[in-house]
C-alpha cells in the first residue's frame, strides 16, 4: 500500500565467520542437516563421504549456516540408514574413520561452523557386540538384561510377549532361536528386528551412552540430536497400551523416567567449556508434556514437528505458532523450525498436494501432486519459517528445492518402511537421494569430475535445472532465496531468538514485527494483498503483482516505524 517499494538488497559476499564462543549460539542457530550418503561423494564409489563434506564446507559457509547436523555416520549395516549402530566409536567405512571425523570438525569450526551428532539412543543393531553377546549367552543371562528379552506367552511360546505396533508397521517382537535349533526367547523392536531396543532400567546402558557423550564431546563436536528421544524408557511389566493412556501411562513413550536420563547427559554437556547442545527428537500430540523436556536442567531445545505436520492454511500455522511459543515460554526455552527432514516427504512435494498436511501413517505411492504450486509455498514457508523467534534447522536440499523422488524403482529402495508395509508406504528414500552438484546429465557432480559410479539412488534426469552450478547466480532460484535469507537473518539483530508481534491482517494472512522495523507477511490465500507500509522490500519469495503480495508468498519489509499490533510472546 503505502511507502517506497523499492528492494533492500543483502550483501553477497561470503559472509565471515561468527564467533565460536557464544554460550547462546544454539538458541538462534540456522543448522543444516546431512544425510552422509547423499550429500557429495569424495572418492567416487557413488556413495557420499566425509571427503566430500569437507570438500563442500566453503559451500555451506556462503550459504550462512552456523552448525551441521549429521545423521549417524557409525559403524552400522545400514538396516536402516545408519539408525541400526554397532559401534558408536568407529565411523561407517564408505564414510571414511575417526580421523576424517576430526578433521571435518576442525575444518568446519575454523569456518564458524559448529558440528551436531546424531546419537540413538533407544536401540543398537542387531550386530553390536552387545547383542551379539546376549544372543550367545542365552536365557537368563546378565548379557541379555540389557535389552528386553522375554518369553512368549501361549503353551508352546510363540505368542509375541505384547501386541505393541512398530513405527515401522508390523511386529514389534523377533523370536530367537537356541542353539540346539529350538525356539527361543523373543526380543524387542519398536523399530526393525535388526534394531533391538536397550533396556534403560540397566546401569550398563546409562553408563554406556553417557561415556559416548564424553568421546565424541572431547572431539569437539559442539551437541547431540537425540533419537527417538521419548521412546528409551519402557514400564517393565510390559502391559499393554491402553486405549485412554494418561500422562506418562503410556507403556513405552514419554516415561516420566525419561527426565532423570536427560538430566544426567546435561550434567555431562555442562561440564565441558562453551554450550553444547542436547537436541531432542520428540514427537508428541500433547505441547505441555513436550516442553517439559526443555526445563532448564534437561535439553536444550527439541525438534518443533507440529509446524511440520501442519497443512498449508493460516489459521492452522498461526495455531501452531502461538501454541508453539505459549509452550515454551515457561521454560525459556528457543523454538525450532524445520520444514522437511530424512524422515520427511521433502516441502516442494507436501506442500503441492490437496492435503498437505504431513503424518506418516497416510503417506502413500500415487498421490497427485502440482509441484509448481508446492515450490511456490516452499519458498513461502522457507521465508516463513525463517522469520520466527528461536533456531531454524534445513535439510539438504531444501535450499535448491528439491522435490521428493517418488517414481524410485522398488528395488532400489532400502528404507525398510517401505518393506514392512508391503510396499504401500513409499517410505523416506525419496528424501534421501543424492543431491545435484552441477553439469546437465546425472550423477550431476555428486562424486569426483572422473567418477563413473552412479550414486546409490538415482537421480532424475530433470534435476539439471536443479544443480547448485545452475541456481547459484540465478536470482528468481531458491538457493538465491536462502542466501539472501540467511544473510538478512545474521543482519538483523531482532531476528532469531527473541519475541514477535502479530499485526492485524485479512484472513489468509500471517503478518507480524520482530522488533521495531522488521516486518514478515506471507499471504495464504486465494488472491493478492496490499502490503503494509513500508521503506524497503528486503526479500520476497515471488515478484510482486502491480505492488501487491501474490497468493502462496511471503515478503520481508523494512517499515519507518515500530508496527502495531499485540504481543504473542
Amino acid at each position: 500500500m503505502d511507502g517506497d517499494s523499492s528492494v533492500e538488497t543483502a550483501n553477497s559476499t561470503a559472509r565471515p565467520a561468527p564467533p565460536t564462543h557464544d554460550p547462546e549460539w544454539w538458541r538462534s542457530a540456522v543448522i543444516y542437516q546431512i544425510y552422509p550418503r547423499s550429500f557429495a561423494d569424495g572418492n567416487g564409489d557413488g556413495i557420499g563421504d566425509l571427503a566430500g563434506v569437507r570438500e563442500r564446507l566453503p559451500y555451506l559457509a556462503d550459504l550462512g549456516i552456523d552448525a551441521i547436523w549429521f545423521t549417524p555416520w557409525y559403524d552400522s549395516p545400514l538396516a536402516d540408514g545408519g539408525y541400526d549402530v554397532a559401534d558408536y566409536r568407529r565411523i561407517h567405512p564408505a564414510f571414511g574413520d575417526l580421523g576424517e571425523a576430526e578433521a571435518l570438525i576442525r575444518d568446519a569450526l575454523a569456518l564458524g561452523i559448529r558440528t551436531i551428532i546424531d546419537v540413538v539412543p533407544n536401540h543398537v543393531s542387531d550386530r553390536h557386540r552387545w547383542f551379539q553377546a546376549a544372543l550367545a549367552a542365552g536365557p537368563g543371562s546378565p548379557e541379555r538384561e540389557r535389552f528386553w528379552f522375554r518369553p512368549g506367552r501361549g503353551p508352546a511360546g510363540d505368542e509375541m510377549p505384547t501386541s505393541w505396533r512398530s513405527n515401522f508397521s508390523g511386529d514389534t517382537w523377533t523370536r530367537t532361536t537356541n542353539p540346539d535349533g529350538t525356539p527361543g526367547e523373543w526380543y524387542l523392536h519398536l523399530f526393525s528386528p535388526q534394531q533391538p531396543d536397550l533396556n534403560w532400567n540397566h546401569p550398563d546402558v546409562r553408563r554406556e551412552h553417557e561415556d559416548i557423550l564424553r568421546f565424541w564431546f572431547d572431539r569437539g563436536v559442539a551437541g547431540v540430536r537425540i533419537d527417538s528421544a521419548a521412546l528409551l524408557v519402557k514400564d517393565p511389566a510390559l502391559p499393554e497400551v491402553p486405549e485412554q493412556a494418561g500422562p506418562g501411562e503410556h507403556p513405552n513413550q514419554d516415561r516420566d523416567e525419561l527426565h532423570d536420563i536427560y538430566r544426567s547427559w546435561r550434567t555431562v554437556a555442562d561440564a565441558y567449556p562453551g554450550t553444547r547442545v542436547l537436541v531432542g527428537e520428540i514427537w508428541l500430540p500433547d505441547i505441555e508434556r513436550f516442553a517439559m523436556y526443555l526445563r532448564p536442567d534437561e535439553l536444550h531445545t527439541a525438534f518443533n514437528f507440529d509446524f511440520l505436520a501442519r497443512p498449508w492454511d493460516a489459521r492452522e500455522l498461526r495455531a501452531s505458532i502461538d501454541e508453539t511459543l505459549a509452550a515454551h515460554a515457561p521454560v525459556h526455552a528457543p523454538s525450532t523450525w524445520v520444514l522437511s527432514n530424512h524422515d520427511v516427504t521433502r516441502a516442494v512435494t507436501r506442500y503441492g498436494r490437496e492435503d498437505s498436511s504431513f503424518a506418516f501413517v497416510k503417506k502413500r505411492k500415487g498421490t497427485p501432486t502440482d509441484l509448481a504450486l508446492g515450490l511456490r509455498r516452499a519458498r513461502a514457508a522457507a521465508l516463513l519459517t525463517a522469520a520466527l523467534p528461536g533456531s531454524l534447522y534445513i535439510y539438504q536440499g531444501d535450499e535448491l528445492g528439491l522435490p521428493e523422488v517418488e517414481d524410485l524403482p522398488d528395488e532400489v529402495r532400502e528404507d525398510p518402511m517401505h518393506a514392512r508395509s508391503g510396499g504401500v508406504d513409499p517410505g523416506r528414500d525419496g528424501c534421501r537421494v543424492p543431491l545435484p552438484w552441477r553439469g546437465t546429465t546425472p550423477p550431476f557432480g555428486f562424486g569426483p569430475d572422473q567418477s563413473t559410479a552412479a550414486p546409490w539412488l538415482p537421480q532424475p534426469a530433470d534435476w539439471a535445472a536443479l544443480t547448485v552450478q545452475a541456481q547459484q547466480s540465478d536470482p528468481s532460484s531458491m538457493l538465491w532465496l536462502y542466501r539472501q535469507a540467511l544473510r538478512i537473518r545474521r543482519a538483523e539483530p531482532a531476528l532469531g531468538d527473541g519475541s514477535l508481534t502479530w499485526l492485524d491482517a485479512p484472513d489468509g494472512v500471517l503478518a507480524f514485527a520482530r522488533g521495531a522495523t522488521f516486518v514478515s507477511v506471507t499471504n495464504l490465500s486465494a488472491d493478492p494483498v496490499p502490503l503494509p507500509g513500508h521503506q524497503a522490500i528486503l526479500l520476497s519469495s515471488s515478484p510482486l503483482i502491480g505492488g501487491q503480495l501474490p497468493p502462496d508468498s511471503t515478503a520481508w519489509l523494512r517499515t519507518q516505524q515500530p508496527a502495531g499490533g499485540h504481543l504473542t510472546t
